[in-house]
């Protein structure tokens, strides 16, 4: 389970930058395109960070819960 908790969070938070970065660059590649484009597309980039970030966030939130199961079951094998 522990290691479970590790890969997922890695792995969440990995892609999560990874799409993040590829948003960041295809947003700066349409503002520089089209310069005019730049408030649209600087919204739809703030809106489609902010999203990627959440998953990753819940991610982060049941990695928590599965750690606070770890604990429950090492006490209950412990005594």
């Amino acid at each position: 389970l522990a290691m479970a908790i590790s890969f997922g969070l890695a792995f969440a938070a990995g892609l999560g930058a990874y799409s993040q970065g590829k948003a960041a660059a295809a947003a700066f590649e349409g503002i520089a395109r089209n310069p005019s484009a730049g408030g649209r597309l600087f919204t739809s980039l703030i809106l489609s960070l902010a999203l990627i970030e959440s998953l990753v966030i819940y991610c982060l939130v049941v990695s928590f819960m599965l750690l606070g199961e770890l604990g429950a079951l090492i006490e209950k094998i412990s005594g």
